[in-house]
């Protein structure tokens, strides 16, 4: 059996700890937070964040743009 430590190992645990940080980057930044305080306090490349902004921001207006 896994213990703690062995899990933190995994492959499965580390992606699912990426997809829940980019899945918090929109959060933050629409409560105010700039781009760089973002990647601070979720240990995350600027670019990274840029990117999942910029992701979040394209969904958003398609959206819009397909609503009836």
């Amino acid at each position: 059996m896994f213990g703690l430590t062995e899990w933190r190992q995994t492959r499965f645990y580390q992606e699912v700890r990426e997809e829940t940080k980019l899945e918090t980057v929109p959060k933050l930044s629409k409560e105010g937070l700039s781009v760089e305080q973002i990647a601070r306090v979720l240990e995350l490349d600027i670019e990274v964040v840029r990117q999942a902004i910029n992701q979040q921001n394209e969904e958003s207006r398609s959206f819009v743009d397909n609503s009836p």
